[in-house]
């Protein structure tokens, strides 16, 4: 089992920068890909970045180049920097983690409670 525990979340301006955590426990390991997504009401689920056990990375087009996914396997935790952001990333963000040589190749099957980024104008 794999436990997932998210922090970092809170309201902030347009603009303004955020630093999300995950912190990891349990069965980890490093043959996993772990990914943050979010969800806000009335819209479908939304995987902004990933990484997966060689450090491959990817990200959504919508925050390619404001948000920054990170790993720090010494402190088991992964990390979602973001920049430069819009009302629009408002939602409540996951950490999600399945073990998988690369990611995109299975559902997330691990998943974190979340936590809430409120973008104000």
């Amino acid at each position: 089992q794999v436990q997932l525990v998210e922090s970092g979340g809170g309201s902030v301006q347009a603009g303004g920068s955020l630093r999300l955590s995950c912190a990891v426990s349990g069965y980890t390991a490093r043959s996993y890909c772990y990914g943050w997504l979010r969800q806000d009401p009335g819209k479908e689920r939304e995987e902004v970045a990933a990484i997966d056990s060689e450090g491959l990375i990817t990200y959504a087009d919508s925050v390619k180049g404001r948000f920054t996914i990170s790993r720090d396997n010494a402190k088991n935790t992964l990390y979602l920097q973001m920049s430069s952001l819009k009302p629009e990333d408002t939602a409540m963000y996951y950490c999600a983690a399945v073990r998988a040589h690369r990611c995109g190749t299975l559902e997330y099957n691990y998943w974190g409670q979340g936590t809430q980024v409120t973008v104000s104008s």
